[in-house]
């Protein structure tokens, strides 16, 4: 693929156009975001908002902030959700007189591996609709982070939506949508947006790609070699761009070697020169790609795996491809398949046998990838009518714990005299929002008796719910919950104390319980 066969005044006006293009870029200021996705495309200068350094988690005065004020024709992102305040029950000056970046902080700080429940309060919170924050502008700082969270997370629907009704042109924000676009295979419409954003700047590479995507193959390949000329085409760029636009040249050329840490255009392109990357090291909104059904069977199982642990789909994807066809094989994710296909024949044929010996077997098997919540809210409703007894009892009813009905269950154990340790009526006092530890020992069992003894929170998370500043609480709250799951317990007193001073008693409850049930290390 050359240029040499366009005319020279077209390749005199491209060259002067994208050179223009490529200089703005260059002397655009460009500082990183608060939440920096180190995987993002290079496809734009995105201009950002520099945090400030200093450690603003602890508040030094219950004396609210200054007021700002906005104008009202000043659009926002901030204040854009998809969930409203019926839904997810949050009022909605839920942020109350917390900054946009010190809220941002916050949600940076979540990790994604923690308690399940944790990550339904987080990903609520990415979603709510909610008042903007009292500095609120057009910058979104807040909203970014919230999308760059979504990212992190693998909820690339979520955040597709996110954006689609935001309708903000930025060039942060259409980078993100450009990547999702990409990575959920819909490059063309993609490209159909970068065509159409010429005020974005887009980079040499995503122009490149998406010319030849379109067919105009030697618009690409002016493109790309003014690129190389001008310096803007990195080795690793310009070794699978050549490849992508001269198929014989990828025929002769030896394989690249493998990137570890590819953006998703990159992503893209090896894909299409055919040395597709693996997902499996890379970051789990990579793992999209393997959903598809136009992969292997066993590759859309461990994407959806995968992107249940994070809370980024539902369980019903990973239940039907569990149960889509007979496994051929044995070992890792196919013994999965086969224990959570025979528990799920033994459920619906209504086999008390059949499912006391094939239970076990399918809890090993989804705890082995932490995946116990999954059968929880798969089979947990199922499985309180069969009359069960032994270590299959006592196995139906953890996993009752770890359902939605968790109360019920435990009242019902209790009404049914099935209570076998000391544990257990740890737990079923715990799920009736009174846990009496009656000699338990267990540090976990103490440190959330000892949260739900408080009436307030310690200080100084009590300034900012007296204060007002309910989100930030939470958000708070879900980090020290998941910190102190690895191991300061004293931390998941305290996220309890917060918890339920802000009302989320619910949420208290079931991230106790599993905390105790689910033993994440």
């Amino acid at each position: 693929m050359t240029s040499k066969h366009l005319p020279f005044a077209l390749c005199l006006s491209a060259l002067f156009a994208f050179t223009v293009s490529v200089n703005a870029q260059s002397t655009t200021s460009r500082v990183e975001p608060l939440s920096v996705i180190d995987w993002l495309s290079p496809t734009l200068i995105a201009p950002s908002v520099t945090p400030n350094a200093t450690n603003r988690d602890v508040t030094s005065s219950a004396t609210p902030h200054a007021v700002k004020t906005t104008s009202l024709d000043q659009q926002t992102a901030d204040a854009v959700g998809l969930l409203p305040s019926s839904v997810t029950g949050f009022p909605l000056s839920l942020w109350g007189q917390s900054s946009s970046v010190d809220l941002a902080r916050l949600i940076v700080a979540i990790p994604v591996e923690t308690l399940p429940v944790l990550q339904e309060l987080t990903m609520s919170l990415l979603l709510a609709e909610l008042d903007p924050t009292f500095d609120a502008t057009n910058k979104d700082v807040l909203f970014q982070t919230r999308i760059d969270k979504l990212l992190d997370i693998g909820a690339l629907e979520q955040a597709a939506a996110l954006l689609d009704r935001a309708n903000v042109r930025t060039p942060a924000l259409f980078s993100r949508s450009f990547d999702i676009a990409l990575l959920t295979e819909n490059e063309d419409a993609a490209c159909d947006a970068l065509n159409q954003a010429a005020d974005l700047a887009p980079t040499i590479t995503a122009r490149v790609f998406c010319l030849a995507r379109t067919g105009d193959w030697n618009a690409a390949a002016l493109i790309f070699e003014t690129g190389v000329a001008l310096g803007y085409v990195s080795p690793e760029e310009g070794d699978v761009l050549a490849r992508f636009l001269d198929p014989e040249f990828a025929d002769v050329a030896p394989p690249l070697p493998l990137s570890v840490r590819p953006s998703p255009l990159m992503f893209r392109l090896y894909a299409a020169i055919g040395e597709p990357i693996p997902t499996t090291l890379l970051p789990r909104a990579f793992a999209h790609t393997d959903l598809t059904a136009n992969n292997g069977w066993r590759a859309r199982l461990e994407a959806a795996e995968r992107l249940v642990h994070s809370g980024a789909v539902s369980d019903n994807v990973l239940l039907a491809l569990y149960t889509d066809r007979t496994p051929a094989a044995s070992g890792g994710v196919w013994d999965r398949v086969e224990a959570v296909q025979r528990f799920d024949t033994a459920v619906k044929s209504r086999d008390p046998g059949a499912v006391s010996s094939s239970l076990p077997l399918v809890w090993d098997a989804l705890k082995a990838v932490q995946l116990e919540g999954f059968l929880a809210h798969q089979y947990a409703t199922d499985l309180a009518k069969f009359p069960l007894s032994g270590d299959t009892a006592a196995l139906v009813l953890r996993l009752s714990l770890l359902s939605d009905d968790y109360e019920s269950a435990a009242q019902t154990a209790v009404a049914e005299n099935r209570i076998t340790s000391k544990e257990e009526a740890f737990l079923v006092s715990l799920a009736q929002g009174k846990p009496e530890l009656n000699g338990l020992s267990d540090s976990r069992a103490i440190a959330i008796h000892d949260g739900f003894l408080r009436s307030t929170p310690f200080s100084p998370d009590d300034v900012e719910v007296s204060g007002g500043n309910l989100g930030s609480a939470i958000l708070r709250a879900i980090t020290l919950f998941a910190e102190g799951a690895r191991g300061d317990l004293n931390n998941v007193t305290r996220a309890i104390a917060i918890l339920r001073s802000v009302g989320l008693e619910d949420i208290a409850r079931r991230a106790s319980l599993e905390l105790m049930l689910l033993e994440r290390a």
